[in-house]
């Protein structure tokens, strides 16, 4: 596999999923890569100094899936307002039946783009999304998020790489993750961005390196996100 340029090789899990049982297992499955990968550190870690002085704020974590990002969040910031908005009627139908009534969390299932809520969110999230765009939609999406987060925003994905392309089939296989997460794990990391990439997508987006930073968390992570 060349791995010197992204990839556009399409994914299953929005399309050979046969009923909700089984997208529903892709989505736990997905949710416990998130824990052996340390997906959700990175996002905790910028929110961590971003909400310092900000016990109740409103976040949107774009493209929840399972929505164990949000459930993450809260086990941190109790007083905050968490919604996670997916375009899949699956996906927003999992994360309500996973999560606890009780933890306060809204999901909606919506377009991002054309969702208008009652008051801007003060944070804007996303993980394992990006990946899905083609870079003019990355753009796009840069450009959104700048202007409709009100104190910040952060992109979580994958490090497109020849180490996670290869060793992430061998993990799913030992873990017994369903075949389509392990297919299109590998999938999603040919379909990844490089440091330079996202630099360039910035500067494409008129954000300069004063308002956002590219960082590299292990394992393979590359994130983006407001200073």
């Amino acid at each position: 596999m060349n791995l010197s340029r992204r990839s556009m090789e399409s994914e299953q899990m929005d399309t050979d999923c046969v009923d909700f049982d089984e997208y529903s297992r892709c989505l736990r499955d997905l949710s416990r890569v998130n824990v052996v990968t340390l997906t959700h550190r990175p996002m905790l870690y910028w929110l961590a100094k971003q909400a310092k002085d900000r016990p109740e704020f409103s976040l949107l974590d774009i493209a929840c899936g399972h929505g164990d990002a949000l459930r993450k969040i809260r086990g941190h910031y109790p007083k905050a307002s968490l919604t996670g908005i997916d375009l899949n009627p699956w996906a927003t139908k999992a994360a309500t039946e996973a999560t606890d009534p009780a933890a306060g969390i809204a999901f909606i299932n919506d377009n991002a783009f054309t969702y208008i809520p009652t008051q801007p969110f003060d944070f804007i999230i996303s993980s394992q999304f990006t990946h899905h765009l083609t870079d003019q939609e990355v753009v796009n999406f840069l450009i959104w998020q700048k202007k409709s987060a009100g104190a910040g925003w952060f992109i979580s994905d994958i490090h497109r790489h020849v180490i996670p392309y290869y060793g992430f089939p061998l993990l799913a296989r030992i873990a017994f993750w369903h075949h389509i997460v392990r297919e299109d794990g590998q999938i999603s990391v040919s379909r990844a961005f490089v440091r330079s990439e996202w630099e360039t997508l910035l500067r494409q987006a008129n954000i300069s390196e004063t308002e956002a930073t590219v960082a590299w968390y292990f394992p393979f992570r590359l994130c983006v996100g407001s200073v």
